[in-house]
């Protein structure tokens, strides 16, 4: 019998933890920075409010997932201890680096929040803001997506820097 059941009366899926809120969250930011940065250098170049408020937008969004991951990382490493094939350093790697992941997407929604006003406000800093924020996307997508393939490292061994691929043989070998 699976771990998962439908409550009838909610409908709520059972065994829903911080752990796996961390796993789906955790992309939010990463998409959500080189998405919102491509839409606010488009918003930026046509010389449109509206697609740099909607850019915006997606940034503050991502900026709150970043928040939330990180928040959620340490209940995700309890549960990750004792798996194994899972390695204490390489869990540590990946919670270290993303403090500054977190600095950066931190700062990118509160840029966000001063460009989105600036441009609601038509308010001469607003040219400027958007070009900080696009500044500030881009090398937080840079330290968000390389602190998710620290995370990505802790579970999926093929990622790892030292991985030896199978051979074919070696498999048939096992079944013999």
């Amino acid at each position: 019998m699976n771990n998962y059941s439908i409550d009838n009366q909610s409908l709520k899926i059972k065994y829903m933890n911080l752990t796996h809120l961390h796993l789906l969250i955790n992309h939010l930011p990463i998409i959500g920075s080189i998405l919102g940065g491509f839409v606010l250098a488009q918003g930026i170049w046509n010389k449109s409010e509206l697609t740099k408020i909607a850019a915006y937008n997606v940034l503050i969004i991502s900026s709150i997932g970043a928040i939330v991951a990180y928040f959620t990382g340490e209940e995700a490493e309890e549960t990750m201890e004792g798996i194994a094939g899972v390695m204490e350093s390489t869990i540590k790697i990946h919670e270290d680096f993303a403090v500054y992941a977190l600095i950066a997407l931190i700062a990118l929604g509160i840029s966000s929040i001063f460009g989105l006003w600036a441009t609601v406000k038509q308010n001469s800093y607003s040219t400027i803001l958007s070009t900080v924020t696009l500044v500030i996307a881009f090398a937080g997508f840079g330290l968000i997506a390389q602190t998710g393939y620290l995370g990505g490292q802790i579970r999926h061994t093929e990622m790892r820097p030292n991985f030896i691929a199978p051979t074919e043989n070696s498999d048939r070998e096992k079944d013999e």
